[in-house]
């Protein structure tokens, strides 16, 4: 099944951007033969055809022909390497250049009215969807800084989306489990206290790849909840960093304690607990969607931040005196 979609995928993009043609870009040059052209202009003096060959992936008896087909037509000149006679070196001439650059002009417009009838959420849907293809076909890490936001639209239907779909396929958790992130994030987006409740979510160049949310419980108790790290962006500390967040929106909140709920099956997240302070209150199991779980309760004091006592002999907080030496509790 995957195998047929990439494969029309494939067709589909091909089509799109217009490569089926003899030319490119109503261009007397091949694809081939533009991105010969495109790598060459990257390089200011000569580039080596043995790296040529390598960065393209072409067969050098193929490569050589376009090449003289360059040199015929004034667009390159190819000479042999001064340190290893055996090694080809090749570079554009000013008409190659000329003809490098109205390729990039004509592809800079074409991809421009290609994005032109979406606005900027698809523009920035479609560029993370090249990104994550990119990464997962070529192992290179997604470009930029991961920032945490406040939600926008559409963020919340992602929330429940990506939950849906990756605890399905991690665990083959039904549809209820789906439905269950549906109202949390619902009863959020419809109204909640921003004062004391609060949803972040992890942004890669404009791309979510995570989420958290800060939940009153009662007037002393906040809840963390949706905490999700995509497959792509886990390894990065990404899920750590969202519990600390919520954490410290929590003590500023005036929280004095935070609890969470999760299952025995989420391994990776109870570590994350763990390292963040929660300890496991109690456990039972239960039979939740479509599974049998042991259904876990964590829960973590929130220590407000002190202030200095005006006789200088501790520090005062809302929770008694603190020793300033040895930070142990004098309960009031």
């Amino acid at each position: 099944m995957t195998v047929e979609r990439v494969r029309a995928f494939n067709r589909f993009y091909t089509r799109v951007i217009g490569v089926l043609g003899e030319s490119l870009l109503d261009s007397p040059f091949s694809l081939v033969e533009a991105r010969v052209l495109f790598e060459l202009a990257q390089n200011p003096g000569e580039t080596e055809v043995v790296d040529l060959r390598r960065t393209l992936g072409l067969d050098p008896g193929y490569l050589s022909r376009v090449l003289a087909r360059f040199e015929a037509d004034g667009l390159v000149v190819r000479s042999r390497s001064a340190a290893d006679g055996r090694r080809q070196r090749v570079a554009l001439t000013a008409a190659g250049r000329d003809a490098a650059r109205d390729l990039d002009e004509r592809s800079k417009a074409d991809v421009g009215a290609l994005l032109s009838p979406l606005d900027e959420s698809r523009r920035q849907r479609l560029a993370g969807a090249m990104d994550e293809i990119v990464e997962i076909l070529g192992g290179a890490p997604r470009p930029g800084l991961v920032v945490l936001r406040p939600p926008a639209t559409g963020d919340l239907g992602w929330i429940v989306r990506r939950h849906g779909e990756l605890y399905a396929a991690a665990h083959g958790w039904d549809t209820r489990f789906e439905a269950w992130v549906a109202r949390i994030v619902g009863e959020f987006g419809a109204g909640h206290d921003p004062e004391r409740e609060a949803l972040w979510i992890a942004d890669a160049g404009g791309v979510p790849v995570g989420s958290v949310m800060c939940a009153r419980e009662d007037d002393d108790t906040a809840r963390l909840r949706v905490l999700l790290v995509e497959p792509a962006a886990r390894g990065m500390g990404l899920g750590s960093r969202l519990v600390d967040e919520c954490l410290r929106f929590a003590r500023r909140a005036g929280y004095r304690r935070m609890m969470l709920t999760t299952y025995d099956a989420m391994v990776a997240a109870r570590r994350i607990y763990q390292r963040a302070g929660f300890r496991l209150e109690r456990a039972h199991p239960v039979r939740e969607f479509g599974a049998d779980l042991v259904d876990e309760v964590w829960t973590t004091d929130l220590v407000q931040p002190s202030t200095v006592d005006q006789h200088g002999g501790g520090a005062l907080s809302k929770f008694g005196r603190t020793e300033a030496s040895g930070g142990r509790n004098w309960d009031s």
